[in-house]
């Protein structure tokens, strides 16, 4: 199935208000006080994840009611129900819950709508910062803060001998993450939580997040089809570009956010058999 561009942009707006809105849910409860759980795989769940999920998933449902909705926080649907979607939303009601919970601000709500596949609209808003990135294919991406009229966002050209920004997790780090820092020798490493990574990428602060940690396919989508419109890429390890909704589990592969995916950076990362 391929996308619609008009209707792709139809659909930019509203979006981008359904994660507002839900964005302002999660802020009454940061400020306000909230519970946390332990979830079955061990990741906590507060009560702004929960009331951001109903908002995003009733909104969208009255927006597109034919499309189906598969949430962090939605009961498990299977890969045999699954594949027979050509289109669905995809969403991450609250990522960054470990930094909600730490109260420092780097958390993000984001909805994707993938297509074929291919993350084809994505949404990232970021609470305190009142600020919203967002993507369409064949539409650019844009960043929005506060009340501002929103600006088209490009990423960078960089190569590893160039002094890059890396972008790493706040919560996780590991030696593969270490063993490519020293790989690429002289760098700027920056911490930061969720999906903003991602989003400083495609609007040029950062060249490259690599993620050897597990994520799944909520945390990724609506971030990869910004960085995607702003001009980088979101790859496997293999350099090949990470697809949705393709298996049974929602677990993505390892993977690497570019700003320009170039011949330097090939020639670095991968083995000489596989170019």
């Amino acid at each position: 199935m391929e996308p619609d561009t008009a209707q792709l942009e139809a659909l930019i707006a509203p979006v981008c208000d359904i994660v507002k809105q839900a964005g302002e849910e999660v802020m009454k409860i940061y400020l306000g006080g909230f519970e946390v759980e332990e979830k079955e795989d061990r990741s906590p769940r507060t009560t702004a994840d929960l009331a951001s999920h109903r908002l995003i998933c009733r909104q969208l449902q009255t927006l597109t009611p034919d499309i189906p909705v598969l949430s962090e926080e939605s009961a498990l649907v299977p890969f045999s129900q699954r594949m027979k979607w050509e289109c669905y939303w995809l969403i991450d009601p609250l990522d960054g819950t470990r930094e909600f919970i730490k109260k420092n601000g780097e958390f993000t709500v984001n909805v994707a709508l993938v297509i074929g596949h291919v993350a084809c609209l994505g949404a990232v808003y970021l609470p305190v910062q009142e600020t919203c990135y967002f993507a369409a294919t064949g539409h650019g991406a844009f960043k929005q803060e506060r009340e501002q009229a929103a600006c088209r966002i490009k990423t960078r050209f960089s190569t590893p001998d160039a002094r890059p920004t890396v972008c790493g997790s706040r919560s996780r780090a590991g030696p593969t993450l270490q063993a490519l820092l020293a790989q690429i020798g002289h760098h700027e490493l920056i911490h930061v939580g969720s999906s903003i990574k991602t989003c400083l990428v495609a609007e040029g602060k950062a060249d490259l997040y690599p993620r050897f940690g597990p994520t799944s396919e909520w945390d990724t989508a609506a971030a990869h089809c910004i960085v995607h419109e702003a001009g980088g890429s979101l790859v496997d390890t293999r350099l090949q570009a990470v697809r949705y909704n393709t298996k049974d589990s929602l677990l993505n592969p390892s993977f690497i956010v570019f700003g320009s995916l170039n011949d330097r950076w090939r020639d670095m990362l991968l083995p000489r058999e596989t170019r």
